[in-house]
């Protein structure tokens, strides 16, 4: 029996961890990211690595202090570093002198034998029936999907809250519930009941809250330790905002199926080609924010993340066209809440004024 840690990232360590527990393992679930998490990852991390190297590494050293002895990561293609991030931790894992396995899962689009390896080592065939294997996995994606629902229903609630703070403190019961569901009947039981605990916010149903759209890499636009909350903050400000990458949605649309299409067509006039990560998407999709009536985009950015820098670089001409405000936020060690806080204030002070504008023009 493998002692399994994975990457913590959002809600989603609840499903992983019911997973690797039905596949027979013992799932080492790290400690949520922290500043000593975050200051591990700095200590032995490469300079210009990026906030989400350094966290994960962090991460995992933290998971190898509770025991665990194997570490799912993924690889990457294309430019984005991401792609050598499982194979840069782990020779830095050993080169301090941790004896632990890593299983690292390549794109099956790109590197089908390679993630087919890795997953037959994981689900552990040998001991496992293949009806075992299916039940986990399908269940875990039954979990997975039940909690980025349940987040999304939170953030479209928390913007209209009476009571400052009701929302959060419903979404971290309806958290317990989902931890405690096993099977597929339960997972679907704690789902009614943490939608029917969301919808008993109190809530003003008259506001009229700015709409602002979160877009940018991956780790730093789902893992709340990384942004600083956000999405909480902002909806606690009075906010709605949504974002166009959850983990259920990401895999389906990048594991087996080609998706995003409808995005990267958003993103042609501005920019054609691959430059890895999630650059073109942040492009597209802010184009589609546009189209849908969005007051302003954030984009939640590592430092030194090359796909997000390009993306930046052209996203003021998408800005200008489309009629946008975009606000660029870059992420690392060294950024602060209070001054994030103050750059949200100042953004949302911008797109209530542009907003009020429009109104008087058109009245």
């Amino acid at each position: 029996m493998m002692k399994i840690a994975f990457p913590i990232m959002g809600t989603s360590y609840i499903a992983f961890q019911k997973i690797m527990e039905k596949l027979g393992h013992e799932a080492i679930v790290p400690p949520k990211p922290s500043k000593r998490t975050l200051s591990l990852g700095v200590t032995y991390s490469p300079e210009f690595a990026c906030l989400p190297f350094k966290i994960l590494l962090g991460s995992y050293l933290e998971a190898i202090e509770r025991g665990a002895d194997t570490i799912v990561s993924y690889g990457g293609v294309g430019p984005c570093r991401a792609g050598y991030y499982g194979v840069m931790h782990e020779k830095i894992i050993r080169d301090l002198g941790y004896d632990v396995k890593f299983i690292i899962f390549e794109p099956p689009h790109r590197e089908f034998k390679k993630c087919m390896a890795a997953g037959k080592e994981l689900v552990n065939a040998k001991e496992n029936s293949w009806g075992k294997i299916f039940e986990a996995l399908t269940t875990g994606w039954v979990h997975l999907r039940a909690l980025d629902e349940i987040e999304r229903l939170s953030h479209e609630i928390r913007p209209y809250e009476i009571n400052k703070g009701d929302t959060t403190k419903a979404f971290k019961q309806c958290l317990e519930l989902m931890k405690q569901a096993d099977t597929k009947k339960q997972i679907a039981e704690a789902k009614r009941e943490s939608v029917k605990i969301l919808k008993n916010v109190e809530v003003d149903p008259t506001r009229n809250p700015l709409k602002i759209g979160l877009i940018g890499e991956i780790y730093v636009v789902i893992e709340p330790f990384a942004n600083f909350d956000i999405q909480v903050t902002l909806g606690e400000m009075g906010v709605l905002t949504r974002r166009n990458i959850y983990i259920t949605d990401w895999t389906k649309d990048n594991t087996f199926f080609k998706g995003e299409e409808h995005i990267k067509r958003a993103a042609r006039p501005y920019l054609n080609q691959m430059i890895g990560g999630h650059g073109i998407i942040s492009v597209g999709q802010t184009v589609l924010y546009a189209k849908e009536g969005y007051d302003g985009v954030v984009q939640l950015a590592p430092f030194s993340c090359i796909p997000e820098i390009v993306a930046k670089g052209i996203l003021p001409k998408v800005s200008k066209d489309l009629d946008i405000p975009v606000m660029t936020v870059f992420l690392d060690e060294q950024t602060g809440k209070a001054g994030l806080q103050t750059r949200l204030e100042a953004f949302i002070d911008l797109l209530k004024a542009k907003r009020d504008s429009l109104r008087e023009e058109t009245a």
